[in-house]
C-alpha cells in the first residue's frame, strides 16, 4: 500500500495548481487523474479574465489574442449592445497545451501523476484507486477533490455537493482572421439557452460556439440547440465552418461557493467547490484563486499535525461574498420566454444598464479569497 501526505483526484487547472503548490512546499503529492490523457475531454471553454492574467504566470504562447470587445443580442439578433473595453480584457486559452504545460510543471516539482486512474472512493483508512495495472490502495494523510461538479471526494468526506447546474455544450474549430477585432459575442434567449446564454468568442484564430442551461428546460434538447444557433451564430461566417470540429460539454455549477468545503480528512476544490460564478458561470480565476488557499490551508495542516487546521477553510465566509451575484442568478433563471428576455434587453441599452454591463463584464473584482 502506499502513502502520500495528500492525495488530489482531478487533473484540471485547480488539482494541479493545488498538487503543484504542495508538492513546492516540500510535501509528498499523488495526482490521480482518470482520462488517460491531459487533452482529451475538455469541458471548459477556456476564457481567461484580465484579473487572472494579471495575476498568474500563464505561458503567453497558450493563449490567444486580447479581446477587448464584447456584443449583447437579444432573441433574433436585431439591435445588438456593443461595450468596447480600453483595456485587454479576455484572452482564449488553448486548454489542451495549457493542461500538459500545467502538469510538467507539478512532475517538475514533484508531484507524481497518475493518468487513467480512476478514484473509486474510501474504505476504512485508505482510498481505492482503479488504475492500468489493476486496484491499489493509497493512505493520505488528506484528500484533495478536483473532481468536478459532481464530485466523488464531496460524497465521501460527507462535504456539500452542487445541486445547482446549468449543462454546456461547445464546438470550437480554426478560422482565419478577420478584419473585424476579436469579439465575444453573447446572445439572451431562452428558447436557445434557458437560464443562461449562447456564445461565439471569435479571436481570429479559433472560434468557440456554445451554449449553456438548465437541462430539463432545452426545447428539443441541448444537442439541437447547439445546431441551431450554429445555423446563423453572429460573429462566424457560414463559410468558414469547418468539418474537423472538437466538440466539448458538461455541467457548470452555478449554485455558488459550498458552504462546507473541508473537513478534518480533506477538501474541495474548484468545481467540487461550487467555486464558479453564480452570474458568468466563469470558473477558471475562482479555481486558481481557491487553489491557493486550499494549498496555504494543507500545507499549515501538514506542518503543524493538526488536521483541525483545515477549519479555517470555511466556504461560507467566502460565500457571503456572492449575495449580489446569486440574487441574479436567480433573477436570469426566470426569464423563460423570448419576449420576456427582449424586454428585460430593454435595460440593457439604457445608460445605467450599459454601466452595470461593463461592471460585470470589465470589472476588476476577482474570487475573494481570505488571507
Amino acid at each position: 500500500m502506499t502513502g502520500v501526505d495528500v492525495l488530489v483526484v482531478g487533473a484540471g487547472l485547480a488539482g494541479l495548481h493545488t498538487a503543484t503548490l504542495l508538492a513546492q512546499g516540500g510535501h509528498d503529492v499523488l495526482l490521480v487523474e482518470r482520462r488517460p490523457s491531459l487533452t482529451g475531454a475538455i469541458r471548459t471553454t477556456g476564457i481567461f479574465v484580465r484579473k487572472t492574467l494579471d495575476d498568474f504566470p500563464l505561458p503567453a504562447e497558450c493563449l490567444g489574442p486580447p479581446i477587448r470587445r464584447v456584443v449583447l443580442y437579444p432573441p433574433g439578433l436585431r439591435r445588438p449592445v456593443t461595450l468596447v473595453s480600453d483595456r485587454d480584457e479576455y484572452r482564449v486559452g488553448d486548454m489542451a497545451p495549457l493542461y500538459v504545460a500545467a502538469a510538467r510543471a507539478a512532475a517538475d516539482a514533484g508531484v507524481r501523476i497518475a493518468l487513467g486512474t480512476r478514484y473509486a472512493g474510501r474504505r476504512d483508512d485508505a482510498f481505492l484507486l482503479a488504475g492500468p495495472d489493476g486496484p491499489t490502495r493509497v493512505r493520505a494523510r488528506f484528500v484533495v477533490g478536483a473532481d468536478g461538479a459532481r464530485s466523488k471526494v464531496a460524497r465521501d468526506l460527507a462535504l456539500d455537493r452542487n445541486d445547482h447546474l446549468l449543462i454546456g455544450a461547445e464546438e470550437v474549430f480554426e478560422v482565419s482572421g478577420h478584419e473585424r477585432p476579436p469579439t465575444f459575442h453573447c446572445v439572451l434567449d431562452p428558447s436557445l439557452a434557458p437560464g443562461y446564454l449562447a456564445w461565439v468568442v471569435n479571436d481570429g484564430r479559433h472560434a468557440h460556439v456554445g451554449v449553456a442551461g438548465y437541462a430539463h428546460r432545452f426545447p428539443g434538447g441541448m444537442r439541437s440547440a447547439l445546431e441551431r444557433f450554429g445555423t446563423s451564430a453572429p460573429g462566424l461566417p457560414v463559410a468558414e465552418r469547418p468539418h474537423d470540429v472538437e466538440r466539448r460539454g458538461g455541467p457548470i455549477p452555478v449554485g455558488g461557493l459550498l458552504r462546507r468545503i473541508g473537513c478534518a480528512g480533506g477538501l474541495l476544490v474548484g468545481d467540487a467547490a461550487g467555486a464558479v460564478s453564480p452570474l458568468t458561470a466563469g470558473g477558471l480565476d475562482p479555481c486558481l484563486r481557491l487553489s491557493e488557499l486550499a494549498a496555504d490551508v494543507l500545507h499549515d495542516a501538514l506542518r503543524a499535525g493538526r488536521p483541525d487546521a483545515l477549519a479555517h477553510y470555511d466556504g461560507a465566509v467566502l460565500r457571503a461574498r456572492f449575495r449580489g451575484r446569486l440574487l441574479l442568478r436567480r433573477g436570469l433563471a426566470q426569464v423563460r420566454t423570448p419576449a420576456v428576455a427582449a424586454a428585460a434587453f430593454g435595460v440593457l441599452r439604457t445608460p445605467p444598464g450599459r454601466a452595470a454591463a461593463r461592471r460585470i463584464l470589465f470589472g476588476d473584482r476577482s474570487f475573494p479569497v481570505p488571507r
